[in-house]
């Protein structure tokens, strides 16, 4: 969330990434066939940094977020392979016992529905007094004056009182606050965002963003933050992943990945946003079938710059966008811009597709303003 032309967290190089997941599979198993919803997924999180991972509805960005600790449904879920190393630990290996741990206590989770998030038959202090005990040895009245303090830090007013109100006495937008502070509870190293401010109206939406930054600082956490929305991710990210079928298409610097967007995928998404063109342009056709995806890039029966190469087997590896020369492994190479095009390989001309930000004036041309607009949302 610095926004000061580098990423937060690229002052120690050496230093290893807090949350590095590599390869990740993770796939369903149904009636109709196997969905393989995330599909050999990499990225990294560096200490205080925000990553926004993005994509259309179905593109599979919460599923890989959910699959960190586990969250999805097994079976008929299941992790089919990769690592998901937190710090240091691989938590695609981890018993569930050791899940639980992490769950809620270095790692916390603020989903997109708070309703369905908090227990209606409890009060809100309740639940939060239950979260900071699981995770720290406190006493009832510790944990309680504790719960009251992050209500507080999170803007509901009057907290002491509120905390013992129920859930269906906050507005949507103070569940949302309540969420966030069960998610603190356990002082995490890693705040995980699914859509939080989706179901919220614009203002809202703002209020919850700012509050997201205040509490990186003061908590020293890093943030994945899943969303549609490339207004949000203008706003509050350092680097970003795009992901598409199960996929990543492109990864970078959220300056980057603006102003010089490499993936035709990425291009397409960005046109979707007002203020960066002559006209806002929905992206033709739909994700392919998960249980039958596409040969070669998952995107190319809906590119327009799609040739034979892009057409047959596997998906293109990650290139780096400014060096086409570069033999380095696109899975490790995380702080590069990279992208998953065959145009960016030796011998094509990535002119073809590279593409810099449109000559516009609008607010959405730049990280740092938050337009409220993207692609479609959803679950994942």
């Amino acid at each position: 969330m610095s926004h000061n032309g580098q990423s937060a967290a690229t002052a120690d190089a050496s230093e290893e990434p807090l949350l590095s997941v590599r390869g990740l599979q993770t796939y369903f198993d149904t009636d109709n066939g196997t969905v393989r919803a995330v599909d050999g997924v990499s990225f990294d999180v560096e200490r205080g940094e925000t990553v926004c991972v993005v994509g259309e509805s179905g593109s599979g960005k919460t599923v890989a977020c959910e699959s960190v600790t586990k969250l999805i449904d097994m079976p008929p879920g299941r992790i089919a392979g990769g690592e998901v190393l937190f710090d240091g630990e691989d938590l695609a290996q981890a018993s569930e016992k050791r899940l639980k741990q992490i769950r809620g206590g270095r790692i916390g989770h603020v989903f997109q529905n708070p309703q369905g998030a908090l227990n209606p038959v409890y009060t809100v202090g309740d639940q939060i007094v239950e979260a900071i005990r699981i995770h720290s040895d406190r006493s009832k009245s510790e944990a309680r004056d504790r719960a009251v303090e992050l209500l507080d830090r999170v803007g509901i007013p009057e907290a002491a009182s509120r905390a013992d109100e129920y859930p269906h006495e906050f507005s949507g937008g103070m569940k949302q606050r309540v969420v966030i502070a069960m998610a603190l509870a356990g002082d995490p190293d890693l705040l995980i965002a699914d859509e939080p401010t989706t179901a919220l109206d614009v203002t809202i939406q703002a209020q919850i963003l700012r509050l997201f930054e205040d509490l990186q600082e003061e908590f020293d956490m890093s943030i994945v933050f899943v969303t549609h929305d490339l207004g949000v991710v203008a706003q509050i990210a350092d680097r970003v992943v795009v992901m598409y079928s199960g996929k990543v298409m492109e990864r970078g610097d959220v300056f980057e990945l603006f102003e010089q967007a490499a993936h035709p995928y990425t291009q397409a998404l960005l046109r979707c946003l007002p203020g960066r063109g002559d006209v806002s342009e929905a992206i033709g056709g739909s994700l392919p079938d998960p249980t039958n995806p596409p040969s070669g890039c998952r995107f190319h029966p809906r590119c327009p710059h799609a040739v034979r190469d892009c057409q047959t087997g596997d998906q293109p590896p990650m290139a780096a966008v400014d060096d086409p020369e570069d033999e380095g492994d696109g899975d490790t190479d995380d702080r590069e811009h990279r992208a998953s095009c065959v145009y960016y390989r030796t011998g094509y001309n990535a002119d073809t597709v590279r593409q810099t930000a449109p000559g516009t004036t609008g607010e959405a041309s730049a990280p740092g303003s938050s337009t409220g607009a993207g692609t479609e949302g959803g679950d994942d």
